[in-house]
């Protein structure tokens, strides 16, 4: 394998994407990976991990990159993906001017799966199922299907989600059957360097403002959210609970306002110090996967709640994007805020928390925001 750490900015690694390639960008750091000297696919995450160590050694690369599903769950059809790339470059400077926004085709469809309607009606059967069937939290998501006369031009996507969310993980990840995963997601599941273990759980959100005084107000509003709160609690427990055993310190500190360009979020940091160092990144990412800020809680019976009230199947929505190498260390970061590709169509996702006191009108507003990210990168307003 070819690494190169020659100085280039996340921009300039963004700047030169190509469709097959693997990136994962942030403002300060970032990682393009092309090519496949060897892949792996499995159904367990676990399995995955157990296999790299025979899989670095075979094929002489020191870093797997992929994805895993949202569903990791005993009999998914949906299996983890990784390639061990022939030629990775890196850059861990500022993220500099960004790329050029590059005008993309305009759709000649679009459809909403479910309609409106039908998602406020799921969003009414989830918080009378909460009690139910004794649920904290559900994430309930809905799909716009985006086709197009001609085929979607991936590498201008990416470029423009780059350039348009500069300070969060611009990611894009060759798929099975030749589509392509991709996002701009504010949310890191777990980063490892040497021991030291971070995590950023986001959950909690508020619509931004293209008006000042709305949108200060609506984040003021988000901070005050008793509902928004109880939400973010959720995951940030259940964050710490996993990490604790792994852990010989724990640290946990938030929540904070941050924001994307078309929402605001309640963010929580948590650090940590390994007590074992062979626990690597892919070992942390699966153990923590999903959160409840994409799945709920119960995990289990949340899952088969979301089963049962969205009318698709996730597949790599709401799954892991990232990176492990040779020596543990890696970064993955939770797949949302995004789209899965194919030839002439886009997929994009958005969802969002229900608790007891979610209101399903609002919540199918805090859908139509989240999807803002990728109809930016689109140049569409729908």
């Amino acid at each position: 394998m070819t690494t190169s750490t020659a100085p280039a900015t996340p921009a300039d690694l963004a700047a030169r994407y190509e469709r097959g390639d693997f990136l994962l960008a942030t403002a300060r750091h970032a990682l393009l990976a092309s090519g496949a000297a060897a892949t792996a696919t499995d159904t367990d995450p676990a399995r995955l991990s157990q296999a790299l160590p025979g899989l670095f050694t075979g094929s002489g690369a020191p870093i797997a990159v992929g994805v895993l599903p949202f569903d990791t769950s005993d009999g998914t059809s949906t299996p983890g993906h990784l390639v061990l790339p022939r030629t990775v470059h890196r850059a861990s400077s500022d993220r500099g001017a960004g790329p050029s926004r590059t005008t993309l085709p305009q759709p000649v469809k679009v459809t909403s799966v479910p309609e409106p309607e039908a998602h406020l009606a799921a969003v009414r059967a989830a918080v009378s199922a909460l009690s139910d069937r004794d649920l904290r939290k559900v994430v309930l998501a809905r799909a716009l299907d985006l086709d197009f006369a001609e085929a979607v031009p991936v590498a201008d996507v990416v470029r423009n989600l780059a350039n348009g969310n500069p300070r969060h993980t611009t990611y894009a990840a060759q798929l099975p059957g030749g589509r392509t995963l991709v996002g701009a997601t504010p949310e890191l599941l777990l980063s490892r360097t040497g021991g030291s273990v971070l995590s950023r759980p986001h959950a909690g959100s508020m619509p931004r403002s293209a008006d000042p005084a709305i949108d200060k107000a609506n984040g003021e509003a988000l901070l005050a959210s008793e509902k928004d709160h109880v939400e973010h609690a959720v995951v940030v427990e259940s964050v710490v609970e996993i990490l604790r055993p792994f852990c010989r310190t724990l640290d946990v500190r938030g929540p904070e306002l941050v924001s994307t360009p078309a929402i605001w979020h309640l963010s929580t940091t948590v650090t940590g110090e390994l007590i074992d160092q062979d626990v690597t990144a892919l070992d942390l990412a699966a153990a923590l996967h999903p959160t409840p800020a994409i799945c709920g809680t119960p995990t289990d019976a949340a899952r088969s709640l979301v089963q049962e009230l969205e009318p698709f199947d996730r597949e790599y929505y709401a799954g892991a994007v990232g990176w492990v190498d040779a020596a543990g260390d890696g970064e993955w970061a939770v797949g949302i805020r995004c789209a899965e590709v194919a030839e002439t169509s886009m997929r994009l996702y958005a969802g969002g928390g229900i608790v007891p006191a979610s209101d399903p009108r609002t919540e199918l507003d805090e859908t139509s925001a989240k999807f803002r990210t990728l109809l930016a990168a689109m140049g569409l307003e729908i």
